[in-house]
């Protein structure tokens, strides 16, 4: 009988052994390991993270009853001492890494987002991971909450998070989100919570386009109005210009975009602004309600991946279960084109949780109703430049 790799073992390979220790040469700290390494540490937390494991002892236990298939991956089991050392003292930046060169090979897996228009869209927002107050105590927010914020600028075309930070639970919502260095010609849309005038001048500079909530009692003088449609549910479409002292103060753009819009369904009505002039008002309006894919996302990563209990206390511990499960968000996503048509990343994760060490293929896995050979499963590997 032909050997079969199992499903977790088809997952990994977009990434390359002989980069990953590469990577691990760069980011590692105090002397060398011995009873572990870098790639046990990863393969163990992977796979907590894509079958729910739960603690440290839960992990080993697992490990160690499927020890004949871990051979397969490299890798061996790893005490729940050693992994929490590992944890606590090698850089989290690894993964960061690892994440940030696997983004680059991921082209391939985009497809033209649902508008006509050719710019990439993105939809940028933050979301707090809550943390135990009394073991994390650096990530005090308040006095009965304590948290890190995940930011993610998330591309429409194939929901992946192309742009990511970690920040303080305090921090402001613009700390991480000013950072992103979106590309030219792209179209960001984002909540209240990012307004800056400031940072709207340096998105209208670069060539990016914004789409955003106009906030209630902005201060502003309508320029010039456009014609409407009535029918598509746009009340208004105005240039304006920003008079506030407040604004004037912070260089806020000459002219800006203000669209009314009801919404006969939620029976009330938006009013969205821009600094783009040349897409439809109802385009508008439909790229800002698409927003709602950030939300989603991190619906699923926090539903299906483990970020809810951690294996460690301290800032780099809990780093690095965050940037392995974006990793493992990312892998799934790699492997989504198998799959049936209209299948999400959340329904994968549930699948693949229950399969993980099973030998079957992943698009025997993915698609249930038909057969599939060896010589058909399609190629993932890339490699870490």
């Amino acid at each position: 009988m032909s050997h079969q790799n199992t499903v977790f073992h088809q997952l990994l390979k977009p990434i390359s052994r002989c980069d990953f220790e590469r990577l691990a040469k760069q980011h590692h700290c105090g002397q060398k390991l011995r009873s572990a390494t870098r790639w046990d540490q990863f393969i163990a937390i992977l796979m907590s993270q894509l079958s729910c494991r739960q603690s440290l002892r839960d992990i080993q236990s697992n490990l160690e009853s499927q020890q004949e298939k871990l051979y397969h991956l490299g890798a061996k089991t790893i005490a729940r001492s050693t992994l929490a050392r590992i944890n606590q003292e090698q850089p989290a930046s690894l993964y960061q890494q690892l994440f940030t060169q696997l983004l680059r090979h991921c082209e391939n897996t985009k497809i033209a987002h649902k508008f006509r228009f050719k710019n990439p869209l993105y939809s940028l927002d933050a979301s707090h991971i809550d943390l135990s107050l009394s073991l994390c105590e650096w990530a005090k927010v308040h006095e009965s909450k304590a948290s890190i914020k995940l930011t993610v600028g998330l591309n429409h075309s194939n929901t992946i998070p192309e742009f990511v930070a970690l920040g303080d639970g305090i921090e402001n919502d613009m700390v991480q989100g000013r950072a992103l260095r979106f590309p030219a010609g792209s179209i960001v849309v984002f909540d209240k919570g990012y307004i800056d005038y400031q940072w709207f001048a340096q998105l209208t500079d670069q060539n990016i386009s914004f789409v955003t909530r106009l906030r209630p009692k902005t201060v502003y003088q309508v320029k010039s109005s456009y014609k409407v449609l009535a029918c598509k549910g746009i009340l208004s479409d105005e240039c304006i210009e920003l008079t506030s002292i407040h604004a004037k103060k912070r260089g806020a753009p000459k002219r800006l975009r203000r669209i009314e819009f009801y919404d006969a369904e939620k029976q009330r009505s938006f009013e969205f602004l821009s600094n783009n002039f040349h897409l439809a008002a109802s385009t508008i309006a439909a790229i800002y309600k698409d927003r709602w894919k950030v939300e989603l996302f991190f619906k699923a990563i926090k539903q299906n991946l483990k970020l809810k209990s951690f294996l460690g206390r301290s800032r780099n511990a809990i780093q690095t279960q965050i940037w392995i499960a974006l990793i493992a968000y990312l892998l799934v996503s790699f492997a989504k084109h198998m799959a049936q048509e209209g299948w999400s990343i959340q329904r994968l994760l549930r699948i693949i949780q229950v399969n993980l060490f099973e030998r079957k293929y992943l698009k025997a896995l993915f698609l249930p109703d038909k057969k599939w050979r060896k010589q058909e499963e399609p190629q993932l590997r890339f490699f870490l430049e």
